[in-house]
């Protein structure tokens, strides 16, 4: 079974400029686009369609307890992705600009969001276990643990209507 353990952070808008500009001075192709959608579900589990970049992506993933969750996520074809984004999702479609990176011993997503969520940024990081401790960035804000800043969720209230 495939396990997903992270934590998210709200990140500093000016510092993130700052450090991204660094980043991409040194790895220009850092940033990758993403398209997301989520099928509904009645019980609590998530089933999301991506696209990254020009691959396309099935992810299933079961409720959280504490940081932990199981993930599985299968890589699809691009055009059946996009005909299922555009046929089977809730909308409004969540789009962002994902950056990867190692920074301070661990791997951080950074994830800039546009359209109907334009303005937010949050940083995730994959843990090994949730006791884990780790050193946070000088660009982290401060983690929240809401469903709130779940894709799933500003799939359904996008952070423009917050």
């Amino acid at each position: 079974m495939g396990t997903e353990i992270e934590r998210k952070y709200l990140v500093d808008r000016a510092k993130w400029q700052s450090h991204k500009q660094h980043l991409l001075s040194q790895f220009p192709n850092l940033g990758q686009r993403y398209c997301q959608g989520y099928i509904p579900t009645a019980n609590g589990t998530t089933t999301r369609l991506r696209i990254a970049g020009d691959r396309g992506f099935i992810t299933l993933k079961s409720k959280v307890v504490g940081y932990t969750r199981a993930e599985y996520e299968y890589e699809i074809p691009a055009l059946d992705a996009r005909e299922m984004l555009d046929n089977f999702c809730s909308k409004p479609l969540v789009e962002k600009f994902r950056y990867r990176f190692e920074e301070a011993r661990s791997i951080w997503e950074v994830d800039e969001f546009i359209g109907e969520n334009e303005g937010l940024i949050i940083a995730e990081v994959e843990l090994e276990h949730e006791e884990q401790q780790i050193e946070l960035p000088h660009w982290i804000d401060r983690q929240v643990n809401d469903k709130k800043y779940f894709n799933s969720y500003l799939s359904q209230h996008p952070y423009s209507q917050w």
